[in-house]
């Protein structure tokens, strides 16, 4: 009798998990769904209840390219967000290797004093760097896209310091017995077994860069500039937004940061959990 108790309330707690699970995971793909079903329809048919349309249209994927240069833009996004994340995996695994292996005078104090950076919300700092902008003329730039976000975060950098100091001293110690100084520890012997630190910095970087919308919209004018958040935004009409249009231009949006999550998959979830943002 005991033993099956037992049994019956592992099973009632599989269960639970299970259902919790369920309603999270719909939560989360629910809206990619509805999306999905509302651009294949026309525009007045966005709010009725068939998921799939009698008559898919295909079309309005063609009419977002038509009435915006999504493509350009796609571009544009893309080249900001690589530029951006190649400068934040430098130069917040350097500075994450200088704060957990180099010895320095004010070392932790200078490391916390980084990291309550992260308490001052963005919008505080979005006029100073806009007046710095404005000084370097680089207003409706792409400088204005690339320079502010390049030389690294302290998030990235707290990420990297505690992935570094997972790894064993042993490395560093024979590195530096076979006549390695401090530049080439980094890069030849740490920087690579920190691969996967490294992947997950870059994917988190590169989606919020794919996703920035307030700092695009207060420097950027230009089309032939514009990020893709921009483009939606443009593509809602004053007094009348053609959903459909929208949620297939969102859609497009959407895929490439679909297609990199699921090519980094495996290295990303590994280094949310060797890095400790796993809970552990």
């Amino acid at each position: 009798m005991v033993i099956q108790r037992a049994m019956l309330r592992r099973t009632l707690r599989g269960v639970g998990i299970y259902l919790v699970l369920v309603v999270i995971a719909w939560c989360a793909i629910g809206p990619i769904l509805w999306a999905l079903s509302a651009s294949l329809k026309g525009d007045g048919d966005v709010l009725d209840s068939a998921p799939v349309p009698a008559a898919p249209r295909w079309s309005n994927y063609g009419r977002v390219f038509e009435l915006l240069p999504l493509g350009r833009m796609l571009l544009n996004t893309a080249v900001y967000a690589a530029c951006v994340t190649a400068g934040q995996v430098f130069f917040c695994s350097l500075a994450g290797y200088a704060f957990a292996r180099l010895r320095f005078p004010g070392r932790e104090l200078l490391f916390v004093a980084y990291l309550a950076t992260l308490m001052v919300p963005l919008t505080v700092t979005v006029l100073p760097q806009f007046l710095l902008m404005r000084a370097f003329g680089w207003v409706d730039t792409p400088w204005a896209m690339i320079v502010p976000g390049l030389f690294g975060s302290a998030f990235g950098t707290y990420l990297m310091r505690q992935f570094f100091r997972t790894l064993p001293a042993e490395l560093e110690e024979a590195a530096i017995l076979d006549g390695c100084g401090t530049w080439q520890v980094y890069w030849r012997v740490l920087l690579p077994h920190a691969r996967p630190a490294v992947m997950v910095l870059a994917v988190l970087t590169w989606i919020s860069v794919w996703n920035d919308f307030l700092w695009p919209l207060v420097m950027i004018q230009r089309n032939d500039i514009a990020t893709v958040t921009l483009g939606l935004v443009r593509l809602q009409g004053q007094y009348h937004t053609q959903w459909p249009l929208l949620m297939a231009a969102a859609l497009i949006v959407l895929a490439p940061l679909l297609l990199i999550y699921a090519c980094a998959q495996q290295a990303f979830v590994r280094g949310i959990a060797q890095s400790g943002l796993g809970g552990r």
